[in-house]
Order: C-alpha cells, then structure tokens, then sequence
C-alpha cells in the first residue's frame, strides 16, 4: 500500500504538496491556478490531488494560526474549508467527528519548523543547523499581567538530523505591546503535539529583521509583501548620516535588536517606518515618483546593509549554540539574494557549509511539513540528495490538436521552429516567452516558464521592463551554461547555482557585454544550466553561444507585472495576447506561436 500525504500551506502563499512514499509527485502554490496574485486558502490546489489520487492517508495543513482559530468553517458539519472539501471530494474518509479527523493534523504551531524541515530534508546535508528568518511566523498566546498578548515568530533557530528530530534552540517572538526583551523557557513540539524539551524563547517589543524591511518597503510606497522591489532599489542608495541606526549596536542579544524610534511593529502584518521622529525622512508632495527621491533609495541602501549583518550574526550565533557547520537557511529572508551572495563573502573564514532554500517562501511549508510527517511515520533514516531543481508543478499533457485548437482560438499561427530559429528572433531583438513541461516551484523562473531576451542589448533592461510594466530600478536574471560560468561571474568558491538563489558579481570586462542584465550594482542573479537539468532549455543557450559567442541569455519570468507566473498553455497564450509580447516557443513540439496582440 502506497503511503499518500498532502501538505497543504494557507496564507498568502498558499499552496499544495502531494507525497506519494515520501516522492514529491507535484508542488504547486493557488495563485497559479487561480491567476490571483498571493492567493489564500489551497483550494483549487487540493482539486488537483484529485488527478493523482481519490484518497489521502494524511492531509498536513501549515499556516501560522490553527484551524480553529482563523480557518473558515462548513455550515452545519463545522468543519474547517480544508477537512470539509477534503471529505467532500473523498480524500479522507467520513464518519469521524468533524472538527477532529484523525487524517488531518494541523502543524500551524510549527510554522517555522515547517520552513527548516524543508530546507534540511532538501540540502543533503546528514545534519545541519536551520537559521529561519521570517515576517511573522507562528502565532503564539500568552498572558502578562492577566492579559492576553499575542507573539509572533520571527527568528528560529533549530538543530536538524534523521530521521525527525528538528529540535528547537533558540526563537524570538515580537508584538508592539511587549515588555521590552523578556526571555521564558518555552515547550519543543513535535507534529503530534508531545514536548520534546525547552528552549529559550526571547520575547521583544520590537520589529523583527523581515519587519524592518517589510517597513522600508512600505515607506518606499508598495505592499509590505513586495520586499523584492526594496532589494532591486537597494543599490541606487548610498550611506546616509542622516537614517540612524537600524539595529541597536550596543545589545549584547544573541540576535540583533531593531531601533524601536525607528521602526514601529504591526504584527502580524507589516510594519512602518516612523517618520515622524526623524524629519530627514519624511517627504509630503504629492504625485510623484518617491522612488526617484534619494531618502527612499538610502532607506533601501541602509536596510539591505543593515539587516544581511544582522542575519550572518544570527548565523554565527547558530553555529555556536548548536555546534554545527551545515547551516540550511530558509523563511522569506532566505529569499533575498543579495545577502546570500554577502553571506558567502562574510562568513568565507567559519567553515560554514551553507545551504538557502529555494522554496523558502511560505508556500515552501506545505513541502516542508510532508516531509517531516513522512519521516515522523516511516523514520525513514536514508538521507536525501541537495536538491538542485525545482520543477515540481504538476503534469499537463498537450498532444498537436490541442495546441492548434487552442492557437486558433487566440488567432494565433504555428509554424515549426528550431532552435536557432528561436536564437535569430532573440538577436533580431525580439522577446520569445518559453513554455516547456512542469512549472517551477517558488517564485524564480529557470526555463519552463522563461521570457527570454538578447542580454547583449545596451536598452534590454527598460525594454523588457516597459513590456512588463515593471519600475526602471527591477534587474534581470540570466540564464548560464553551467561550463562557462566562473568566465563570467565570481560565484565565490560555489561550483554552480542551479536555483538562482545568488546575485553575484560578474568578473572584469563582462559588464559591457551583457549590460541587459547587469544591475546599477554590477552583479547579476545567475542561473546556471546543464543538460541534465534542463536539456531543452541548455541547447536553446547552447545554440546562442554558438551565434552570438555570448554563454548567457536574458531570463525572466513569464508574466506581467502583478500577475502570477503562467502555469498553463492557455495562460501563456492569454499572456501574450495582452501584452506587446508576439512569440512563444514550444521546444517540446518543436513548435512556434504567434501572437496578435490586442
């Protein structure tokens, strides 16, 4: 009998796992589905399980409040949405009392144990230390002064080996109406709920590092959750005496404590930038661009400086309290990588082996949790490979007729293509969207779901931004053959970086040749590529070499600006049609598309 696990991730990254006999069979976040950005509540994700199986024996659901507490409920049964859809589609059996089905465990108490037991189960380390930084992770209720108060997760740090001992060390919880830095000795968990030790739990009043630049962002004029604009403005800003400092530097913590008169906490959501106390800051004209205003851009500059110290720091204090040098780095933080590149500058004399997860967002704790309730039941102890690819999404099967049926209904034109006929359109200075088997899992796209560019155009950069209606200051990433890379980029001692998780430098003299996608900074986010992994996508870049003598083609995800990534054909073709975008390439079927646009 084959063992059947869903992790099922709520929140804004929601999203579905399915496991069957601890394999990922699919991994797919809502907001593909549903093509709404950021998109709750898993449930369109749960109807695909549905394709590859009519029963669960187990439905493992992360977010960072339980079911109980926040989770829709069904009429009159007073299931949670989640159970209820579950046992409406026969996933999991029925006959149990509703609101404690044996089938269904709710991990919302471990959100961040979620995040490091993806990181570990996928970095093929033996052992290893997790550094988890995150906006707000588990939500926990305590009681000071007979009131009720509610805190907020934020840093974590756990010690990891087969087959499930994910053990907890150290956590730092915030709320902006906590007593200032007051540590308890708080109960270890595992999934079923047992103690299984104490650690030190820091209780602070202040914005945790993901809040202060979830402030930055906001002051910078978008959603807190667009964290990645602040770190595509960082390299426009300089040094500035005028922004205090961002941490305390005098707090001898074991993780570094924000300036509570600079940043003002809004857990769970947010944080703001107080700009009240430091006039320097503030600006009240309306109706202009602020992100051409330099504050704005120096905000950026001195948070992205700030808080990379802040997490190495954190990293040295893991490596200490838990005596390990395999560190796994995950949670939204591990998202930034500008400061994984810095990490490996910065930490180059600790013998730190490091590994950043790719999936490090919140969707990654549907995966996260699958796991580790696979090895919790099996105590399977046989150590997985890194993973160095994340096309997880699930199978969508296309024969001739559907593309030409599909192609006619968007009045569009197929023709055979090559390669190089893909190759010539790209030097022509033509963008070519590229469609090819399983999505990609987490927010980078690596050549199944690519828009793809000339990186040797001087005006590639605002081209390809204008096409996507993306601001000036956004860089692009470019996709290497893996053999050619340490020619053109300083990896810092990594063989390869398969998952563009890295915004490295790129060596003497290759700015001017790429200058497409070569940031203000002078680095760039570098996918590398071999065959192995991606054979179609290695000979497109393989047959640009060989016209252009250039290793590296303009990579960047297939989308528009505030949509999510395409997931389906019909979306690709929808894509296009709306934007000024005309080809696709479909290398599978050898097949080119046209598109008139609207």
């Amino acid at each position: 009998m084959s063992l059947w696990i869903a992790g099922l991730a709520r929140g804004h990254n929601a999203g579905v796992c399915l496991m069957k006999d601890g394999e990922i069979v699919f991994s797919i976040e809502e907001e593909r589905l549903t093509r709404t950005k950021y998109d709750g509540g898993p449930l369109a994700s749960m109807l695909k399980i549905l394709e590859y199986t009519n029963k669960l024996d187990y439905m493992v659901i992360s977010h960072t409040q339980t079911l109980d507490e926040t989770a829709g409920r069904i009429d009159y049964s007073n299931e949670d949405i989640y159970t209820g859809l579950a046992r409406k589609v026969g996933l999991i059996e029925s006959g149990h009392p509703y609101d404690k089905h044996p089938q269904v465990i709710d991990v919302a108490t471990l959100h961040h144990k979620m995040h490091a037991s993806l990181a570990f189960y996928r970095s093929g380390f033996e052992e290893a230390v997790a550094v988890i930084v995150d906006g707000a992770g588990t939500c926990y209720s305590l009681t000071s002064d007979d009131q009720p108060r509610f805190m907020w997760e934020t840093e974590s740090i756990y010690k990891c080996e087969y087959p499930d001992k994910l053990q907890t060390l150290y956590k730092v919880a915030g709320n902006k109406d906590w007593l200032p830095q007051v540590d308890l000795e708080a109960p270890d968990l595992d999934i079923f709920g047992k103690e299984t030790g104490a650690y030190v739990m820091s209780l602070s009043d202040r914005a945790g590092i993901v809040k202060c630049y979830e402030a930055v962002t906001e002051y910078c004029g978008w959603s807190a959750i667009e964290a990645g604009k602040t770190m595509g403005l960082f390299p426009y800003g300089k040094p500035n005496d005028s922004i205090p400092e961002l941490f305390d530097s005098t707090s001898n913590a074991p993780t570094p404590l924000s300036n509570r008169n600079l940043f003002v906490p809004r857990y769970p959501n947010g944080s703001i930038v107080n700009e009240n106390v430091y006039s320097d800051l503030s600006y009240t004209e309306e109706n202009i661009d602020i992100t051409t205003l330099q504050n704005r851009r120096d905000m950026a500059y001195a948070v992205q400086t700030e808080t990379q110290a802040a997490v190495a720091k954190v990293i040295r204090q893991a490596v200490e309290v838990s005596g390990c040098k395999n560190v796994v780095i995950s949670g939204g933080y591990g998202l930034n990588c500008v400061a994984n590149y810095y990490f490996l500058k910065e930490l180059e004399n600790d013998g730190i082996n490091m590994y950043v997860e790719p999936i490090s967002n919140d969707a990654g704790t549907a995966m996260g949790a699958a796991l580790w309730l696979y090895r919790s039941i099996t105590k399977d102890v046989a150590v997985l490979p890194q993973a160095d690819n994340v096309y997880l999404g699930p199978v969508h099967a296309y024969d001739n007729d559907y593309i030409i049926n599909l192609c006619n209904h968007y009045n569009a034109e197929v023709t055979d293509a090559t390669n190089d006929d893909v190759v010539k359109l790209m030097t022509d200075r033509n963008i070519v969207t590229l469609f090819q088997g399983r999505s990609e899992n987490g927010p980078r796209a690596l050549g199944n779901r690519s828009i793809m560019y000339d990186p040797t155009d001087p005006n590639g950069k605002d081209f390809v931004n204008g096409v996507k209606h993306r601001e000036y200051f956004r860089p692009f990433a470019g996709s290497i053959l893996e053999e050619d890379v340490h020619e053109w980029f300083d990896l810092r001692g990594m063989e390869s970086s398969p998952t563009m998780m890295y915004a490295v430098n790129c060596q003497p003299g290759i700015e001017e040749k790429i200058p497409a996608i070569i940031h203000i900074d002078g680095t760039c986010r570098i996918q590398t590529v071999t065959r192995e992994q991606n054979p179609h996508y290695y000979d497109i870049i393989k047959a640009f070499k060989e016209k252009t003598g250039c290793p590296i083609i303009f990579n960047t995800s297939f989308n528009l600006g505030g949509e999510p990534l395409v997931e389906t054909l019909d979306d690709a073709l929808w894509t296009l049609q709306q934007s000024e975008i005309e080809y696709l390439y479909l290398p599978e079927y050898n097949k080119l598309v046209k598109v008139k646009n609207v």
